[in-house]
């Protein structure tokens, strides 16, 4: 981000700098809209957002160029920054995000927001159902294509499992 060449007029030093720090701008805002939700879990990729987020409006100060793309950044940093509201406890619910086809078949694609997943919904009576949801879809979307499915939508939450094996 800092990068800055070391031969040159200070205005070549200036446009050098300023097309770099643009370039990893847009390349922060295409991580973060890519990746907003996995990063509100992640403490250190949300204080990188943060840190960046400070420096880039420091750069302003100096460089009146950059100010162009400081409200879509400080937009994104508060969305991927707000606090998920908590959820009452009566029922859990887990959700398992399956693949439908054998992943050698599947021609690698970006995956876009239109796009479909399929989840297993786990219930705490031992049963489960499936329901397709938008890969784009909210947390709140998504317990409501649960509560559809399942016929009542109450005290229903959303547990992340993980495991490193």
């Amino acid at each position: 981000y800092h990068a800055q060449p070391s031969q040159g007029t200070e205005q070549e030093k200036m446009d050098y700098a300023l097309n770099n720090k643009r370039r990893v701008i847009r390349l922060v805002l295409q991580w973060a809209a890519l990746y907003g939700d996995l990063l509100q879990e992640d403490e250190a990729a949300m204080a990188f957002l943060e840190e960046f987020y400070v420096s880039v409006s420091d750069d302003t100060r100096m460089i009146a160029a950059l100010k162009e793309q400081l409200p879509e950044l400080e937009k994104i940093v508060k969305q991927i920054s707000e606090e998920p509201k908590a959820a009452q406890k009566k029922h859990k619910v887990l959700l398992q995000l399956f693949n439908t086809s054998d992943d050698r078949a599947q021609k690698r694609q970006p995956i876009r927001g239109s796009d479909e997943v399929l989840f297993k919904v786990y219930c705490i009576d031992q049963t489960y159902t499936t329901i397709r949801v938008p890969v784009s879809s909210s947390v709140k979307e998504v317990i409501n294509a649960v509560a559809d499915k399942l016929g009542s939508g109450e005290g229903l939450i959303i547990v992340k499992m993980s495991s490193g094996g």
